[in-house]
């Protein structure tokens, strides 16, 4: 018995590649693939808004790219060590969300542990793909 006949024709389908397009998920393949990842992987919007994006405080001090990284090279060593395993799994990373001058230019800055979580599923034809969330947003 398929799900067609259990549920009905599908009369439409929302597909990863729409979401892409959309901008609910950001395809960040090419630099899973550097961090050793070895299916297409994307962000949410959410996660690239909160920790991808530099908050203006760090501007010139950090750049999207490195953030990014973070969180991929987090992810595939959470995999690595075992501590993810099956389709999904929470990690942790940890980000520089403020900098300040103070006195004398003495930089102060603050680190922000955040949790994500990571879903392996289907992609659009079937194949494995991983997203990338935050906790709440599945």
């Amino acid at each position: 018995m398929n799900t067609d006949e259990i549920f009905g024709e599908v009369i439409s389908r929302y597909t990863r590649a729409q979401a892409i397009e959309d901008g609910i998920l950001v395809d960040v393949t090419e630099m899973a693939r550097e961090a050793g990842i070895k299916h297409p992987t994307a962000i949410t919007v959410g996660v690239f808004d909160d920790y991808v994006h530099v908050p203006k405080a760090l501007e010139g001090i950090q750049d999207e790219q490195g953030r990014l990284w973070d969180i991929l090279w987090m992810f595939a060593w959470h995999v690595k060590i075992g501590e993810i395993n099956g389709n999904e799994g929470i990690f942790e990373v940890s980000f520089l969300t403020y900098e300040a001058k103070v006195a004398n230019d003495i930089a102060k800055s603050r680190n922000e542990i955040i949790t994500l979580k990571a879903v392996c599923g289907p992609n659009d034809d079937g194949s494995p793909c991983i997203t990338i969330m935050k906790p709440d947003e599945d």
